[in-house]
């Protein structure tokens, strides 16, 4: 029996059957929430994407609409988003809400089944505790740890913003990921990149990923195989709209894509991305845009090799977690809930789960993005204490974005050193145990 068939023999499907129910209960207080929000703020961009694909089925124009007061939001998206969100155009308001809710929930499952595999792995391969009073049946292990991963990610700021505004960047990291992440894929490998990236181009950084891990010293025919596939897909989706609605594909392409104020106000504590928190110093805006450009260079450069190094290193989830990250802090503009991407950052801190700094470390990160930093700042800024108010309010408005800067340090270098470290503990602790040196004697 291979190796993989053993493994689905120790998941039972009914051991499965309490994981659903488990995460719809503690989940319940905040889709009851937001769900139970006024009209005109419940689900907004889930209303833009809607509203959309309703303007595809009247024939009216895609990119001259906006959604009713007070919100007036545009749609931002390239064309083939808008055919795509024609389905949600022929739902009732209230079917596409929980039918869109419910799809939130199941790429985040998808994404914590990847993010966290290196876990489920261990579990498959762990023993109970010689001596404990009580374990639950073994075949529970990775359900019952499945349950509590997915739920303590949903209340992550950025995940909680997807269920809040009905966001659509969770299905696009869960995209990604499974393109990245499938050992087995039933899809030709890129072409869930290459929808991604169609639908909302920033995933266009994994194209860069593929590139650069394709080519060069080191590089791996499958990701060149990968790119081109993404590439193709991209590609056709993007010309897909000019057959269809060709009067709605050129005008995002030669209009509405070259707005950014279309996207909301640039400089709102919302946007966390590196151009976001430079907007927010208030500088001209020559200086602001050749700063960014520099710092874009720099981060990405750094990012990009870190990314391909993890790689080549044999640890595919720190980085898709590096590209992830170049996503929010290379964007123009990068909103909180772009920052769903932590999930990913969470399973690649934490490995298979025995090394216990690096699973104290996802656990401050976990924290970190839990609480709603940002908005701390926009308290201390409206104090108006001297000093400490322009200063310091102003840096912990930027706390995610520069957190997310903390990131690509934290994956890039210190996690490398911490695996060799930790290679080198146990390495150390096997040879000079008791039980080693018995037999070696």
């Amino acid at each position: 029996m291979r190796t993989d068939e053993a493994t689905e023999t120790r998941r039972p499907i009914r051991a499965w059957l309490p994981v659903p129910v488990l995460i719809a209960l503690a989940a319940a207080p905040l889709v009851l929430h937001w769900l139970g929000n006024v009209d005109d703020q419940r689900l907004v961009d889930l209303d833009v994407y809607r509203t959309g694909g309703e303007m595809v089925l009247a024939g009216r124009p895609v990119y001259d609409f906006a959604t009713p007061a007070p919100q007036l939001l545009p749609f931002t998206y390239p064309p083939i988003a808008a055919l795509l969100a024609t389905p949600l155009a022929a739902m009732s308001w209230p079917a596409a809400q929980w039918v869109w809710t419910a799809g939130i929930f199941a790429t985040l499952m998808v994404t914590v089944w990847y993010g966290f595999r290196a876990v489920w792995e261990r579990l498959d391969r762990a023993r109970p505790v010689p001596g404990a009073r009580w374990t639950p049946p073994r075949s529970l292990w990775t359900p019952l740890a499945f349950a509590f991963l997915t739920v303590a990610c949903t209340y992550l700021m950025p995940i909680r913003d997807q269920v809040r505004f009905g966001q659509v960047d969770i299905l696009l990291v869960a995209l990604c990921l499974a393109d990245c992440a499938a050992r087995r894929p039933a899809w030709p490998r890129g072409m869930l990149i290459g929808l991604a990236t169609a639908v909302k181009l920033t995933p266009g950084v994994f194209l860069i990923y593929l590139l650069v891990t394709g080519f060069g010293p080191g590089a791996r025919p499958e990701q060149r195989r990968a790119l081109f596939m993404a590439a193709f897909t991209a590609g056709l989706l993007t010309l897909l709209p000019f057959a269809v609605i060709p009067a709605d594909a050129a005008d995002f392409w030669f209009r509405a894509l070259l707005d950014p104020e279309r996207l909301g106000s640039n400089a709102a504590t919302t946007n966390q991305s590196m151009r976001g928190m430079l907007i927010r110093l208030y500088l001209p805006d020559a200086p602001t845009s050749l700063l960014w450009l520099a710092l874009v260079a720099a981060v990405g450069w750094y990012g990009f090799r870190r990314a391909r190094a993890a790689l080549l290193d044999g640890d595919a989830m720190t980085a898709v977690a590096l590209t992830g990250l170049m996503a929010v802090l290379l964007s123009p503009v990068a909103w909180i809930h772009h920052l769903a991407w932590v999930v990913v950052v969470l399973g690649a801190i934490a490995g298979d789960g025995r090394d216990p700094v690096r699973i104290r470390v996802a656990a401050g990160v976990w924290l970190y993005y839990v609480v709603p930093i940002p908005w701390w700042g926009v308290a201390l800024k409206a104090a108006e204490i001297p000093v400490l108010s322009p200063v310091l309010g102003k840096l912990v408005q930027n706390a995610f974005g520069l957190g997310a800067l903390a990131l690509v340090w934290l994956l890039g270098s210190w996690l490398p050193r911490r695996r060799a470290t930790f290679r080198t503990f146990q390495a150390s602790d096997v040879e000079f145990s008791p039980r080693f040196r018995t037999a070696a004697g």
